[in-house]
């Protein structure tokens, strides 16, 4: 052959070399042709295109960074989100690059943008609770007809995310999906209206909780998508779309529009004939722990649909379902003698329109055999306040044979248990109706040891029984045959018998002494703690019908009871009640007090006295708690005992304010109690305001508190006081108030007094002493302020050596009639009598004297602060002549005219669910 000759192969190197230089040339040259019309076109395109603040700190114009692709990088990106989280970050990122198209560049004069580079970003999706979202940054444009003046363009090709962690807030949906690791690749023709997304992603670590409960937690996910995207509708169909969830292959289909006002899903998820040690991979990290020294082996079905629509505003939500089934399992940990084996699983949960009250549950079958031994259960359930039940649970088990075989994460378990149970039917609370139920549990030499606590619980063994042939807790029958077990050398005994819940037969013997601290230890978690001693010594028997009609002779109830660091919790207090220490006495019906002391909060008690009806109450929900005590304080915190004092609120902190104030709750009382004390308090604070040497006779009954005589000191004063108080709903309450106050200092209570200073904002300045006799009833608000529509009431305000600096209704008369005397007057010895009704305080006629000049005032004023007074101005020297004057307007801007008539103030009478609220009490304005 002919070899070329060397004037060709130096052509061909000249023309390679000339080509190779001149494409390099193009890539140094067009970014400094090029990049302010590069940046300025992307900033204005940016700028027509989307809705939320943009900002980055450097913009570069570069072939190397993306090679070969011309990008335009912005370093330290972020996006704000669109309304109404426009101050918060959708996407900030250490770089964004825009990939332009260099052919419409160079001869169409045009910037095409045609790639996305987005790299080490935190992109944070919020959606509240009423559906509006943080993403709606984007105007398509479609449906206006304004030219654009940007000769810039999107005609996406690719999308490229790499280390980006992705978090999806949905508190509409319940839904939070956290994704750190993001790495994805997407390819297509996105620039047209309907186009196919090819799509390489994978996750690092990926999380997906619903309703505050994780389902998926540190997850690895790879995945390969095609997905068709319909711009014009904003439909997203998923074609083929194959994951795997570590070792999990899972396959996804299905479609997702969006629409004006929600979402149209239709989600199907499946991973079918699975491996079932695959399945275990995608389950929490401490279960692929456990998976390492676990055989494994079985097949496993999965089904997972989402389908419906989602309206926020219609309270519209789609259709959840869940489907697992389990064949030919077996589970061997760490080469236990005798593996669980034959394991079978068929269970299906639907949640229509993510209703919990229409959740159904059909466990149609879970068994599994260790050894000879074996468990088997069905279950099925619709409804969740009411459920319907039908249950079927069987079992013979070693639970120590067990427990090796499965690899019990942290516990040692030892004992035979055996369990049948039939139950079949509604529980209906409220309406005293159960499943018809059989059943017996047999524990026989149980034995349980956790990581956490040197000693076991063992020597458990335990006979119980459950029987009701009707339906009903008339015939409900509970009857713990034995019940007995040692901890650190103390045995507990117990042994019970409970018959008719709805008139409850007792028969209750119990013996032992128990740390709880201790015991709890067994079993909790590191970093959790609980505190308690508990010593018992009684014995219980009788009826709930004997004590409540006084047949005592019928009781057997004796015994003692030690508590010590006891917290106890009720669905009417925040807060936890801790009993410090406390020994009870029982006889019949009473449980007497000795040495007891309490606190709840920063508040304290010490009581003797004794309860009553106290089995009952424990065992029912009917039965009313009677006690009387004597009860001691030396500081009482009122505000912790509102009923949501320490609530959380997770309110969006960029949503619109709304009128309606966030409510702390009244104090509730409860309705079965019957209790009567003799208080004494060394000081109470309620919202700032400190009573001290409070005393007096309180009763708590039928949900109502009642304060007789009591007596107590403020700011220097002795505050006689009857009240009357009740909880109508958590946020509502009605009181009857009767207050006997003499001598007390105005600029002491102005100071010091929170409620004095709202209440009578214009004595800020005024100086003297004032005595009060009066009484009120009305409703208070959750806040536990008064609502003033609903006020009604009546007494005297005496007025004592008062100077009234400041007060702008009698400066207007002053400035009206030219008698500087009348700005700042003194008063001694008025008696002013008012009455309040329908938000109006109504004011009888009264006189005094002040320089000689004899004023006599009467008329209305209202919690709004309007003024409708009448006063006549006695002239020196015997008031016989007089000047009428009537005042209006507001107590901050009164008008004073000359005259007698004025129309009377509107009055507003309260209706429930209006809670119209004053600023001021104008009734010492």
């Amino acid at each position: 052959m002919k070899k070329p000759s060397k004037s060709i192969v130096v052509r061909i190197l000249k023309i390679s070399g000339i080509t190779i230089g001149s494409i390099l040339l193009l890539m140094f040259l067009i970014p400094i042709l090029f990049p302010g019309k590069i940046a300025e076109e992307v900033k204005s395109f940016a700028n027509q295109k989307l809705n939320g603040e943009l900002n980055f700190k450097e913009a570069n114009l570069s072939f190397f960074n993306h090679f070969p692709s011309l990008t335009l990088t912005l370093t330290d990106f972020s996006l704000n989100g669109s309304a109404p989280y426009k101050n918060e970050t959708l996407i900030s990122a250490q770089e964004v690059a825009f990939g332009i198209d260099v052919k419409s560049l160079l001869f169409d004069k045009k910037v095409t943008i045609d790639k996305i580079y987005l790299s080490d970003a935190l992109v944070n999706v919020k959606v509240n609770a009423k559906g509006e979202a943080n993403y709606n940054v984007y105007n398509s444009g479609a449906k206006t007809e304004e030219k654009e003046t940007s000769d810039s363009s999107l005609r996406l090709e690719k999308i490229a995310i790499q280390n980006t962690h992705i978090v999806y807030n949905d508190k509409s949906t319940k839904i939070l999906i956290d994704a750190k690791g993001f790495n994805y690749v997407g390819n297509g023709d996105l620039d047209k209206a309907i186009f196919d997304l090819y799509t390489e992603a994978d996750i690092d670590d990926f999380n997906f909780t619903y309703d505050g409960e994780p389902y998926l937690k540190n997850k690895k996910v790879n995945a390969d998508l095609i997905t068709k995207i319909n711009t014009n509708s904003l439909a997203f169909i998923f074609e083929e779309n194959n994951l795997k969830i570590n070792k999990l292959p899972v396959e996804f289909k299905g479609k997702f529009d969006f629409m004006s006002n929600g979402y149209d899903m239709d989600f199907n998820i499946k991973s079918e004939d699975s491996k079932l040690k695959d399945f275990f991979t995608a389950l929490p990290p401490h279960y692929v722990k456990w998976l390492d020294k676990s055989k494994v082996k079985g097949k496993t079905d999965l089904l997972l649909t989402l389908k419906g629509k989602y309206i926020a505003s219609k309270n519209q939500k789609p259709d959840l379902a869940f489907n697992m089934k389990i064949r030919e399992g077996f589970i061997n940990y760490n080469d236990a003698p005798f593996p669980a084996s034959n394991i079978f699983l068929n269970f299906d949960t639907k949640l229509p329109s993510l209703d919990t009250e229409k959740l159904q549950v059909n466990l149609d079958s879970i068994f599994f055999n260790v050894d000879k031994d074996y468990f088997k259960a069905i279950v099925k359930t619709t409804g969740l306040s009411k459920p319907n039940i039908d249950a079927r649970i069987q079992s013979k088990i070693n639970l120590a044979k067990m427990d090796r075989a499965l690899g019990i994460e942290n516990m040692d378990l030892r004992g035979v248990l055996n369990l049948e149970l039939k139950s079949k039917g509604i529980y209906d609370k409220k309406n005293n109706k159960i499943p018809v139920t059989n059943g017996q549990i047999s524990l026989i030499t149980g034995y349980v040891k956790s990581i956490y606590y040197p000693e076991p619980i063992k020597n458990i063994n335990v006979l119980a029984t459950i029987s009701d042939k009707t339906g009903t807790v008339q015939d409900l029958k509970v009857n713990i045959h034995k019940a007995s077990l040692d901890f650190e050398g103390k045995p507990i005994y117990l042994k019970a018998k409970l018959e008719n819940f709805d008139n409850i037969n007792y028969d209750i013997k119990a013996k032992g002494e128990l740390h709880l601290a201790r015991i709890y230890k067994v079993f909790a978690r590191k970093g959790l703690d609980l505190e308690g001693y508990i010593y018992a010594d009684v014995a219980f028997k009788g009826s709930q019908l004997d004590a409540m009609k006084g047949n005592y002779k019928n009781l057997e109830n004796s015994g003692t009871l030690r508590l010590r660091n006891i917290r106890t919790t009720s669905e009417y207090l925040p807060k936890p009640f801790l009993i410090n220490q406390g020994t009870f006495i029982f006889n019949q019906d009473k449980m007497n007090f000795h040495f007891f002391s309490a606190s709840y909060g920063k508040s304290d008690f010490k009581m003797s006295g004794y309860l009553q009806n106290v089995i009952d109450y424990a065992l029912t929900d009917k039965a009313v708690l009677k006690g009387n005590f004597k009860l001691q304080s030396d500081y009482i915190n009122v505000d912790e005992f509102m009923s949501n004092a320490n609530a959380v609120t997770t309110a969006e902190t960029t949503t619109v304010p709304t009128a309606t104030p966030i409510e702390s709750g009244v104090v509730v009382i409860p309705p079965n109690l019957d209790l009567e004390f003799d208080a004494a308090a060394g000081k109470v604070n309620f919202e700032d305001l400190l009573l001290e040497r409070l005393s007096g006779n309180m009763v708590l009954n039928q949900g109502q508190l009642t304060l007789k005589n009591s007596s107590l000191d403020i700011i220097g004063c002795n505050v006689k006081t009857n009240v009357v108080y009740a909880s109508e709903t958590p946020n509502r309450a009605n009181f009857d108030f009767k207050i006997t106050a003499k001598d007390f200092d105005v600029k002491r209570a102005y100071k010091e007094v929170k409620m004095f200073r709202e209440m009578a904002s214009a004595a800020e300045n005024a100086e003297g002493i004032i005595s009060l006799d009066y009484k009120v009833a009305g409703k208070l608000d959750g806040n536990m302020q008064p609502i003033y529509p609903s006020l009604v009431g009546g007494g005297t305000l005496s007025v004592k050596k008062v100077k009234m600096k400041g007060f702008k209704m009698f400066g207007a008369v002053s400035k009206k009639t030219g008698r500087d005397a009348l700005n700042d007057p003194d008063l001694s010895k008025v008696d002013i009598k008012t009455t309040i009704k329908n938000n109006i305080i109504n004011i009888e006629r009264f006189k005094f004297k002040v320089a000689g000049f004899r004023p006599r005032i009467e008329g209305q004023t209202s919690f709004d602060g309007a003024l409708n007074i009448k006063m006549r101005l006695g002239l020196p020297p015997l008031g016989i002549i007089g000047i009428p004057m009537k005042i209006t307007g507001t107590k901050d801007d009164p008008k004073v005219s000359l005259g007698r008539e004025n129309a009377d103030l509107k009055e507003v009478e309260y209706e429930e669910g209006t809670v119209p609220v004053a600023k001021t009490n104008p009734l010492l304005q």
